[in-house]
């Protein structure tokens, strides 16, 4: 489906939840924060119909996120069957990794294709400082794990910060090198009031593509219809891949095509606007099929053009990453 921009929107992000079992830096305060009680979250057949609905109005593509997803209760069941939902041709998920060792391979056994993993330092005591929790090792042998049932490309989500784990810019792309694994360096975002955003920590994609440049050449990997965001490289002889998501400094609001779907059942179409469309509710109140999809495609249609942000004017959205999903 197109929106008013003559997008196509074939792409949902679905939170299932709003808690984590860390407390990154960009994401939450140190003491955390208030999570949505029970009652309002989405329950997994009310996720269900919506995305049943949602592949009536086009999408083709449901990465599953957070919070931290693998935490609900009954995940695999929920995935099992979200798996078998006709249309779809590409169920992926975004997981901290600190549960994936024990479930990676009933992931894969449920028709999980893809696994995007957070990953921000190689170094195990800057990893406790950035996620404010110690399970770096877990996270190494769910990756581990990973690879060793069989997911393809594995992907490590790196948010890239100044000051903070900048020095290991070139660290992550010699991973791809050695290892089969795309590295995603992600600008930090302004998003939630609390996040601890600063010009100071900010590192763009360009600063990022000059570091790693001094490695060698860099070859561009092109996209297909149902990618994500990234500008793609690969390094000469790597075995894997190196992508930079830049949505300050780089942005791709002109090619976007997701759709999002937060755990308290809210719609958005893009990530930094506060601009949402309730979706439980009527559903709740059996309003019926009709009126759900006429706010699925008027979410769709009304998509803001673009998120109106950059370095210099960086607007931070009401709602934390874990609200939203990742």
């Amino acid at each position: 489906m197109l929106d008013n921009n003559h997008r196509s929107i074939n792409y949902l992000r679905l939170s299932v939840t709003d808690r984590c079992n860390l407390r990154c830096i960009y994401c939450m305060p140190e003491e955390g924060i208030q999570f949505l009680p029970h009652d309002e979250i989405l329950s997994y057949e009310e996720m269900l119909h919506v995305v049943r609905l949602c592949v009536q109005s086009g999408i083709r593509k449901v990465r599953l996120t957070g919070g931290e997803p693998l935490v609900r209760k009954g995940i695999l069941s929920f995935i099992e069957k979200l798996c078998r939902t006709e249309g779809l041709e590409e169920i992926s998920l975004t997981t901290n990794g600190v549960l994936l060792k024990d479930m990676a391979r009933d992931l894969k056994r449920c028709g999980i294709c893809r696994i995007n993993i957070s990953m921000d330092s190689l170094k195990e005591e800057k990893f406790s400082k950035i996620t404010r929790r110690d399970f770096y090792r877990e996270v190494w042998e769910g990756i581990d794990e990973a690879q060793r049932v069989g997911f393809s490309p594995i992907k490590l989500n790196v948010v890239a910060m100044k000051g903070v784990n900048d020095d290991e810019i070139l660290d992550f792309a010699r991973l791809t090198l050695k290892k089969p694994y795309h590295v995603r360096f992600i600008e930090m975002m302004p998003v939630g009031e609390k996040n601890a955003w600063t010009s100071d920590t900010f590192l763009s994609t360009r600063e990022i593509l000059g570091k790693i440049r001094s490695l060698g050449s860099l070859k561009p990997v092109g996209t297909g219809p149902l990618d994500g965001p990234a500008q793609r490289y690969i390094l000469e002889g790597a075995l894997g891949e190196i992508g930079l998501i830049g949505a300050l400094s780089h942005h791709f609001c002109e090619t976007c095509n997701r759709l999002r779907l937060t755990a308290d059942g809210h719609l958005r179409g893009c990530l930094f606007s506060d601009r949402e469309r309730d979706i439980k509710t009527p559903l709740r109140e059996n309003k019926g099929d009709d009126c759900a999809l006429d706010i699925i495609r008027e979410t769709i249609m009304n998509k803001p053009k673009d998120h109106g942000m950059n370095v210099n004017k960086p607007k931070k959205c009401v709602r934390s990453m874990n609200s939203i999903g990742g």
